[in-house]
């Protein structure tokens, strides 16, 4: 028997603590070498620690939350090689357990579950429709539904509306087979006791059972780096917002073009690539924006490389993954480059190096993008460009109105470093680009 204490690593770049997220085994589990123990957070990117060695757990140091400096005790492992030859496995971990089924008016904690009033079955619909035939027939052709009318009031059809009763499933007893105040109450009572679903008046009127309670939930992890971030971010950038409205008509019609020609193995396009081509073509002329703050020295590092940060929503949260050297890429495969490393962010396999390095930032809301936003710049870049909705319009076109494929980019920029001139003479230039797609990859 023997005692291996595995120290919490240097994760480069002046990492002096990293914070621990997960825990995936805990004392007592026998875990084989390379086997991920742990997750811990650092201030660039989330980091699974494998197991160095082949053993039984003693202890581990550190709950999720827990800051633990490197060098210090991460977790003691038993180490025995007869153990480890005797074919022992791994403690497997559970299965994750579904998760529990929502809190409804017609479930409450500690209750059975009930079912929902069901509403009155189609079968039954169709009987009591054709008892109605059968009876308006047998009345010499008198009942309420000649020539597809039903005879009734106006305060009769009002309340069967209110009421969600189908006049035409109700026989009628008063002269000519005309449907009577009395005819509906039998035929609600009878909707009743088979269950037919409450009417509307009937559902707004209901109680709801009121919710008591909190739930706290400790922030840590990717979650506790993006509020930090954030909060310096607002607290110490002074943020110049512009948005400017785009026609990507023409650069639809390209875009369909080429998908329709793509390679086989390649992605089909979407605007982002577009997008970015197009950004990195102008970061030519405004390098200032393609730039990186560096507060400790008083400096502001312009960069000639364009870096693009892909902001990308995973479960996790934000993470932005970095598509390098975007001005030197060709249009498949900045689509490619863009589509791997967003796939890899949501799915967790991004290394440390994909997540960092950006100067500038590209963030998009898809679908959702509405008309216009204001994106907080993701420090120490001092620019970031946001998509919003793509959404046909109509505008007017050399004096006529037509309609048009219309989006706005929404972006902030660090007031410090870019004039309110030149941020938005960057955004003109990016419009022209995209409003005259061709121009893209030309010179």
């Amino acid at each position: 028997m023997s005692r291996y204490v595995f120290k919490m690593p240097d994760l480069g770049e002046g990492t002096v603590s990293a914070e621990v997220v997960a825990w995936h085994v805990k004392p007592g589990d026998l875990v084989q070498e390379d086997q991920v123990m742990c997750e811990v957070m650092t201030e660039k990117a989330a980091v699974e620690m494998p197991a160095p060695v082949t053993g039984r757990v003693l202890s581990i140091s550190g709950q999720p939350g827990d800051m633990v400096a490197v060098g210090s005790d991460l977790i003691v492992f038993e180490t025995d090689a007869t153990s480890a030859a005797s074919g022992d496995a791994p403690v497997a971990r559970a299965p994750a357990a579904p998760p529990p089924e929502p809190l409804t008016p017609q479930r409450r904690a500690g209750d059975r579950p009930v079912a929902p009033a069901s509403g009155t079955p189609p079968s039954e619909k169709r009987e009591v429709a054709a008892a109605a035939q059968e009876a308006a027939a047998g009345s010499n052709g008198t009942g309420s539904h000649k020539a597809g009318r039903v005879m009734t009031s106006p305060a009769s059809r009002r309340r069967a509306a209110e009421a969600g009763l189908d006049l035409a499933t109700v026989t009628g007893t008063g002269p000519s087979g005309r449907i009577a105040p009395g005819d509906i109450d039998s035929a609600l009572a009878a909707g009743a006791a088979r269950g037919a679903p409450p009417s509307m008046n009937a559902r707004a009127n209901e109680t709801r059972e009121a919710r008591n309670g909190t739930e706290e939930v400790k922030i840590i992890g990717l979650r506790r780096v993006i509020a930090e971030r954030l909060t310096e971010s607002a607290r110490s950038i002074p943020q110049y917002s512009y948005v400017e409205e785009v026609d990507l008509t023409r650069l639809e019609a390209l875009r369909k073009h080429l998908n329709d020609r793509r390679p086989p193995a390649a992605p089909p396009l979407t605007f982002l690539p577009f997008i970015v081509a197009a950004l990195a073509r102008v970061l030519e002329k405004f390098p200032q924006c393609n730039a990186l703050y560096d507060g400790a020295r008083g400096v502001l590092v312009k960069h000639k490389g364009v870096h693009v940060g892909i902001a990308t929503q995973t479960a996790q949260g934000l993470k932005v993954p970095v598509v390098r050297n975007a001005e030197s890429r060709a249009l498949h495969d900045l689509a490619a480059e863009i589509r791997r490393v967003s796939e890899a962010a949501r799915t967790n396999k991004s290394t440390r190096e994909e997540l960092t390095g950006s100067t500038i930032t590209v963030t998009s809301l898809g679908k959702l993008g509405g008309i216009a936003s204001t994106p907080m710049i993701n420090m120490p870049e001092v620019a970031i460009i946001g998509i919003n909705k793509a959404i046909e319009r109509a505008v007017v076109v050399d004096g006529q109105i037509t309609v048009r494929l219309m989006m706005n980019l929404s972006s902030s920029f660090d007031h410090r470093f870019v004039d309110g001139y030149d941020a938005a003479s960057m955004i003109q230039a990016l419009k022209d680009l995209l409003e005259q797609p061709a121009t893209i990859f030309i010179g």
